[in-house]
């Protein structure tokens, strides 16, 4: 028994992933309980467990005493020193008991004890392995579906891909592979929970690390992306190396990086744009495949007006105003697009105001200048009256 009790230690400890010490303490805390459960709690017990033997030795304490009051938690000085000859009264003297004859009901209260703390420090290493791992990307097989959400397995702990972090043209049935991005890690009621996604941005970031050696490297780096999932994404790229081309070590040859990463996201259509910290020349190249021809920009309130040409609007805005609407995103600034045209327009409709403004003010200060004349006053002294 000695043996197999090791052997079981180091069994659960392989298998569960479990530490050691946690697992000796759990045997410690289920001996212990299921003596108290026996004796009802009346005595004095402390369980330890001696690893050269493998076994779980249950000792219980007793105060040493001239006179005994207590026969659960004291001795008589007498009967102490035959088992120890150098006690004295008011000393604490432990002795081995017999850990082997509890009943069923004790012994079932142990294999609880020990389950929960198994299970608890189970539930502890899973937490610890993966609250590190936030932003990393995972594979999974698919177990099943609970009310929208998919459960998938990742090896030592299941995973929850909520119906808002699915993209809406995936689906997936079960035992399929899914390749996800872990958004979030945090403990619950129930145990560590683990939160995947497909439409986070960084999916596609990590991605593109994963197929493009020159972006795990540090060369090239991706500095934002937008993305609206299953749909249309757009990353903005930047070389640290003057000799190598971030757009092409992205594409790959023959497309065949983009490509493989394309096909991860179901076909969902990527944009790669380069970097430049000069705001309106990104926005241009944000807005292909469109032509620009003007930008205004305003530095403090962070927003631009692009002038295109008339006959590039549409295709600057995209369908439904996804062009513009990822562009934006990616730069992180307010963009108003305008046609030529309309941009005419507006541009006499404020020519037209500022003038008519300007002759309200002359008019206006004509008035003001214009001054009023006053009668004049008859200063020559009336005649005086003759006297009679």
């Amino acid at each position: 028994m000695v043996a197999n009790l090791n052997h079981v230690i180091d069994q659960v400890v392989k298998d569960k992933g479990v530490d050691r010490d946690i697992l000796v303490e759990a045997l410690e805390s289920a001996v212990l309980s299921a003596a108290n459960k026996k004796y009802r709690n009346t005595r004095e017990l402390e369980a330890h467990y001696n690893t050269e033997q493998g076994e779980v030795e249950l000792f219980e304490f007793v105060t040493v005493v001239d006179e005994v009051q207590d026969s659960y938690k004291e001795i008589d000085l007498e009967e102490a020193r035959e088992i120890d000859p150098d006690v004295e009264c008011g000393d604490s003297l432990g002795m081995k008991m017999d850990s082997g004859s509890f009943s069923r009901i004790a012994a079932q209260t142990a294999k609880q004890v020990i389950i929960q703390k198994v299970r608890e420090a189970e539930r502890e290493g899973v937490y610890n392995e993966f609250k590190d791992r936030v932003g990393e990307l995972v594979n999974g097989i698919v177990r099943r579906y609970e009310r929208g959400d998919l459960i998938v397995d990742l090896g030592r702990a299941e995973a929850l891909l909520p119906h808002r972090e699915q993209v809406p043209r995936e689906n997936y049935r079960q035992a399929d592979r899914v390749r996800a991005y872990i958004a979030e890690v945090k403990m619950s009621p129930k145990g560590p929970q683990i939160i995947l996604s497909r439409t986070h941005p960084s999916l596609v970031i990590e991605l593109f690390k994963t197929e493009v050696p020159e972006i795990s490297e540090g060369i090239v780096e991706i500095v934002s992306c937008s993305r609206e999932p299953g749909s249309r994404a757009k990353i903005a790229v930047v070389s640290h190396d003057p000799d190598v081309d971030p757009v092409g070590a992205c594409v790959g040859m023959r497309g065949s990086r983009v490509q493989n990463v394309v096909s991860e996201l179901r076909g969902e259509k990527i944009d790669i744009i380069p970097w430049t910290p000069d705001m309106a020349r990104f926005a241009c190249s944000a807005l292909a495949p469109a032509d620009v021809s003007r930008v205004y920009v305003d530095n403090e309130e962070q927003a631009m007006e692009i002038i295109v040409p008339d006959d590039q609007l549409s295709l600057a805005i995209g369908k439904k105003g996804q062009n513009v609407r990822l562009a934006a995103r990616l730069i992180g600034w307010k963009i108003d697009i305008k046609s030529e045209t309309r941009a005419a327009e507006i541009e006499q409709e404020e020519n037209r105001s500022a003038e008519e403004s300007e002759a309200e003010a002359v008019a206006e200060s004509e008035e003001q200048s214009v001054s009023v004349e006053e009668p004049a006053v008859d200063e020559t002294p009336a005649p005086a009256e003759e006297e009679e």
